[in-house]
C-alpha cells in the first residue's frame, strides 16, 4: 500500500531521479520489518507459550465447570455430588418435565427417589444453594436397617406433594483453578529450549521401546545349541526343504506346531502392544520438530511477504485500500494454504518436518527476488498497454511472415 501510493503519485520517479535506488528507498521499511521479525520470534518463543498455557488451563476449567443448565433430556446427570438427575424433556425457558432424582446422600446405599411432573432450577437469594422447584410429584424413601442386615419387612414410605423445593449445595459449582503445571509439558506451551528437551526425551523413549521390542522378538528366534563346543563329532548339516515338517520326526510334529503357534502368538501380542505406543511417540517427535520450526517460519514470513508486497506496490502503482489489499490477501492466502497443507503432510509423516514447514518460504522466495528485480529496473510487469503493444507487434510480424 505504501509503495503503491508512492508509485501512483509519481513520488518513486522523483526519488529515483534524485539518484536514490529502490533498495535504498526501502531501507527504512526494511529496518521496520526486521524489528517486526525479531518481535515475532520473541513473541512466539516466550509470550505465546505462556498465553497458550493460561488459555488451555482456563478452557479445561470451563469445560469441567458443573452447570445445572447443562442437564440434557433423557440422560442421567451426576454433576451434583450424591445426586443423579434425569429429565424427559426441557423447554427454552428452563422448565423441565418428567423429573427423576436419586438422592444418595446419607442413605447407606439406599437411594431416596423423587419423581415430579415438572420443575425449574434457580439460585437461592444468597447464592449458596441451588433450589429445584418441583411440582406434582412423589417421594419414595426406604429406611435402612441399622445392623446392616437385609430385612424383608423394612419400612418404605411414600409421600405425595404438590410442590417442594429441595436444595443443593453450590460449592460443587465453584470454578477451581487448575494447576497450570499440569499442562506445562504440552509442546505448544514450550519455548525452543523446552521443545529440544522434550524431543530428546521422546527420542530416548523411542530408542528404549525399539530396543526392548528387538530383545523380545530376538529371544523367540534364539537357537539353543547346547552341544556346540562340547563334542568333537562332526555331523553333516541337515538340509531342510520348503516343507519343514518332513524334517521333524512324526512323534514331535504336533509339539513343534504348537510351539511355533505359541511363538507366533507371543510375537503378535508383543507387536500389537508396542505398535500404538511407537506410533504415538513418532507422532509426538514429529510435532515437536514442527513446533520448533514454526518459531522461525513465523518470523521469516514477515521478511518474505514484505519483499513480495513492497515491489508489487511499486510495480502496480496503485495505493489505498483497493487493488493492493486484494493482491496482498491473495498472496497471503497462497502462503497460508501451502503452509497448512505442508504442515499437515509433515505431521502425518509424509514429508520431512523441516522441509514441510519451510516449503512455502522456499517456493515464494524466487518470486520475491523476481518482483524486487522487476521493481528495481522499472519493469511494466502489470501494465496492460505494454502487453497490448507487445501482442500487436507480434501479430504484425506473423502477418509479414
Amino acid at each position: 500500500m505504501t509503495f503503491g501510493t508512492l508509485g501512483e503519485n509519481y513520488e518513486l520517479v522523483a526519488i529515483k531521479s534524485a539518484g536514490i535506488s529502490l533498495q535504498k528507498a526501502m531501507r527504512p521499511l526494511i529496518v521496520l520489518i526486521l524489528m517486526l521479525t525479531v518481535s515475532s520470534f520473541v513473541f512466539s518463543n516466550y509470550i505465546l507459550p505462556k498465553a497458550n498455557l493460561k488459555f488451555y488451563s482456563l478452557m479445561f476449567d470451563v469445560r469441567n465447570k458443573k452447570l445445572a443448565f447443562l442437564i440434557k433430556p433423557g440422560v442421567f446427570n451426576n454433576s451434583i455430588p450424591d445426586y443423579s438427575i434425569r429429565v424427559d424433556s426441557k423447554d427454552e425457558d428452563g422448565k423441565m418435565y418428567g423429573i427423576m432424582i436419586y438422592d444418595h446422600k446419607g442413605t447407606n446405599g439406599i437411594p431416596k427417589v423423587i419423581l415430579a411432573k415438572e420443575g425449574e432450577m434457580k439460585k437461592s437469594k444468597d447464592g449458596v444453594y441451588l433450589v429445584f422447584n418441583l411440582k406434582n410429584g412423589v417421594t419414595y424413601e426406604e429406611q435402612s436397617n441399622s445392623n446392616g442386615v437385609y430385612n424383608p419387612r423394612q419400612i418404605l414410605s411414600r409421600t405425595r406433594f404438590k410442590e417442594t423445593e429441595p436444595k443443593f449445595d453450590m460449592k460443587s459449582f465453584d470454578l477451581q483453578k487448575t494447576d497450570q503445571n499440569a499442562f506445562g509439558n504440552s509442546t505448544v506451551m514450550l519455548n525452543l529450549k523446552g521443545i529440544v528437551k522434550k524431543r530428546d526425551s521422546l527420542t530416548k523413549q523411542m530408542d528404549t521401546l525399539n530396543r526392548n521390542t528387538a530383545r523380545t522378538l530376538g529371544n523367540n528366534f534364539k537357537q539353543n545349541n547346547l552341544a556346540a563346543g562340547y563334542t568333537k563329532l562332526k555331523v553333516v548339516p541337515k538340509k531342510i526343504d520348503n516343507v519343514m515338517l518332513k524334517s521333524i520326526p512324526n512323534g514331535s510334529r504336533l509339539a513343534s506346531i504348537q510351539n511355533a503357534s505359541n511363538t507366533v502368538s507371543v510375537i503378535t501380542q508383543s507387536l500389537s502392544n508396542g505398535a500404538p505406543r511407537q506410533e504415538d511417540l513418532n507422532g509426538e517427535i514429529i510435532f515437536t520438530s514442527v513446533e520448533y520450526q514454526r518459531k522461525f517460519t513465523l518470523a521469516a514470513s514477515c521478511i518474505l511477504l514484505f519483499f513480495i508486497g513492497a515491489p508489487l506496490g511499486a510495480i502496480i502503482r496503485k495505493g489505498g485500500m483497493g487493488l493492493p489489499v486484494v493482491i496482498a490477501i491473495c498472496f497471503f492466502l497462497i502462503y497460508h494454504i501451502v503452509t497448512t497443507v505442508a504442515e499437515k503432510s509433515a505431521r502425518e509423516g509424509s514429508i520431512n518436518p523441516v522441509f514441510g514447514m519451510w516449503i512455502a518460504f522456499i517456493l515464494l522466495t524466487p518470486l520475491a527476488v523476481f518482483l524486487t528485480y522487476k521493481a528495481t529496473v522499472d519493469s511494466a510487469l502489470f501494465d496492460v498497454n505494454y502487453y497490448k503493444q507487445f501482442f500487436i507487434k507480434l501479430f504484425k510480424i506473423k502477418q509479414r511472415s
